[in-house]
């Protein structure tokens, strides 16, 4: 078993700003269960910043006794962190300290691990892509946290190593161990936030909530082109409050990177697409108003869209503290949530290949647009099922028995798999997994035109929904959708974001007329249109789906 671990951390840093990003959160989260349940002897931490001892343990452990010895460091003394065997950092940023051990240690000296939180910002592909090019080495790892992204980094590794293998000759495939450990969450403590009814109480007070009334919780940022667009989850709220007849309000529970400017635009979609449902937008940088939500609760609803995201630790929060999910069926959260035990997935639909997610990506390689740009636009075209998610709200609206069953069916599998104790021994395991492979290794004795590494995301990322819009797909306009419906959405601001990437609102209204009460194919539809309107209208035909105007799944 391993006794040591050193920890990279730059910064140094334990208190988090407001709006923190979840990697920073779970970085910190990670570090202090590595120091209290990784069965480490000792752990050294090295960073820039001068931390003294007693500092160093009050960041990590609190006044917690037990744990590991905690020391610190400097990342350039390699002889120390040698000593230690094994390097984490909690980015995938492994290239330069790979090239900093083969000068002073040697590539043997110890492994490296880093950790992958998103695979879409194309300058993060290309830092993980110089493993390829630099002294990565079979005993070091980077570390996936779903399967998904094991999977796209095994096919942006694979189609890099060939690009070089056609240009400079050659057969070894090199590339990092891919190892797959998810984040944690502290399982005990949010279990006790969230059972107690005094607070329950309380907060549906204070919001006006009756007993009879159901809540449903949305945490983390609100960012349409960062997290996941609303409105889809306002419309299915929606429909299903309409179904059961049941009062129902949907917490907000987060922050606006954007400030008022975005929080005007989602209470304008709110009010359109969910005129019924009590909205609420409520500060999510006050843990203690968050754990209040946690006990509130009834439903936690989640339908994120956007390859920035790549686990997404709210929903195994939401089941640690007993409620039913309804989550999308996007990579990661289709490893943590299982369907119809814990809660419920929603089908997705991704982007075709190609065109417009070609461009995307080039533009944004160029410098000519931003990152926020580059995904929001990519998810505006990517459509999660609203009618599907519609269904699983009002059943679990309908039954405070399943609600009950599935959130005790999600502790359950929080203890079993996230809990940080169950986590943090992976590591440890995954340490000696690695010296294993050092210490047995023997002395160092045609791709596609795309970059494989910034590529078209609709391709690189087509893994994420569980079907891809091809010309095969079919297509029928949900009951009771007409032209109005495209009418309302043009006059949204956060429907018409993105607007160049797809066809004109006419020519939306010309998709209904085409498709009727009839079902066909994505190709029947586009063979209506000009040639040169096709790859617009096809991208409009997303936008459709993911407003829930048009429906891809047979018998919805």
């Amino acid at each position: 078993m391993a006794s040591r671990l050193a920890i990279y951390h730059p910064s140094g840093q334990f208190n988090l700003v407001n709006n923190p990003f979840g990697k920073d959160v779970a970085n910190l989260e990670l570090f202090r269960a590595l120091a209290a349940h990784g069965g480490f002897d000792q752990v050294s931490f090295l960073s820039q910043a001068n931390i003294s001892g007693a500092d160093l343990r009050k960041g990590l452990l609190g006044d917690a006794p037990g744990g590991a010895t905690l020391t610190t460091g400097s990342l350039l003394a390699q002889g120390a962190v040698a000593q230690s065997g094994t390097l984490l950092r909690g980015t995938p940023a492994l290239s330069d300290i790979s090239w900093l051990r083969r000068r002073a240690v040697g590539d043997r000296a110890y492994s490296l691990m880093g950790l992958v939180h998103t695979l879409a910002p194309p300058a993060l592909r290309a830092d993980m892509a110089m493993a390829v090019t630099s002294p990565i080495q079979p005993w070091d790892a980077l570390i996936c946290t779903s399967p998904s992204v094991q999977d796209a980094l095994n096919r942006m590794f694979d189609d890099w190593s060939g690009f070089l293998a056609d240009r400079f000759g050659g057969a070894k495939n090199p590339k990092p161990y891919l190892p797959l450990i998810p984040l944690g969450v502290d399982q005990p403590a949010i279990q006790a936030r969230a059972d107690r009814p005094e607070v329950r109480a309380k907060l549906r007070e204070e919001l006006a909530i009756g007993e009879a009334d159901i809540l449903l919780l949305w945490l983390g940022r609100l960012s349409f082109f960062e997290k996941a667009a609303p409105q889809p989850m306002f419309r299915a709220i929606e429909e299903a409050a309409q179904a059961s007849g049941v009062k129902v309000h949907f917490a907000m529970v987060g922050w606006f990177p954007n400030g008022d400017q975005d929080r005007l635009r989602y209470q304008a979609a709110a009010d359109a697409y969910a005129p019924s449902v009590a909205v609420h937008f409520l500060d999510g940088n006050d843990q203690g108003r968050v754990g209040s939500f946690w006990a509130a609760s009834d439903i936690f609803l989640s339908l994120v869209d956007n390859i920035q995201e790549t686990f997404g630790i709210t929903p195994v929060e939401a089941m640690a503290a007993g409620l039913p999910v309804v989550v999308s069926d996007w990579d990661g959260y289709r490893y943590t949530v299982q369907d119809g035990q814990q809660g419920f997935l929603i089908p997705t639909l991704g982007g075709p290949p190609g065109g417009a997610s070609v461009g995307a990506a080039e533009r944004h390689a160029l410098g000519m647009e931003s990152y926020q740009l580059y995904v929001g636009a990519l998810a505006q075209h990517t459509a999660v099922h609203v009618g599907r998610a519609a269904e699983a709200i009002a059943a679990l609206i309908a039954s405070p028995d399943l609600r009950r069953r599935m959130g005790e069916a999600g502790r359950k599998r929080v203890r079993e798999m996230f809990d940080w104790p169950v986590v943090a021994r992976q590591y440890a395991g995954l340490a000696d997994e690695l010296t294993a492979i050092r210490e047995a290794s023997p002395p160092d004795a045609t791709q596609g035109r795309l970059n494989p590494v910034k590529g078209d995301p609709n391709r690189d990322f087509a893994g994420f929904p569980n079907q891809v819009q091809d010309l095969e797909t079919l297509l029928h306009v949900r009951p009771g959708v007409t032209t109005a419906d495209v009418d309302r959405a043009m006059g949204l601001d956060l429907d018409r974001f993105a607007s160049s990437w797809r066809c004109t609102g006419p020519e939306c209204g010309q998709v209904l007329d085409i498709l009727g009460a009839q079902t066909r194919s994505v190709k029947e539809v586009l063979l209506d249109f000009p040639v040169e309107r096709r790859r617009p209208v096809q991208m409009g035909l997303m936008w459709m789906c993911k407003l829930g105007m048009l429906d891809w799944l047979e018998g919805a």
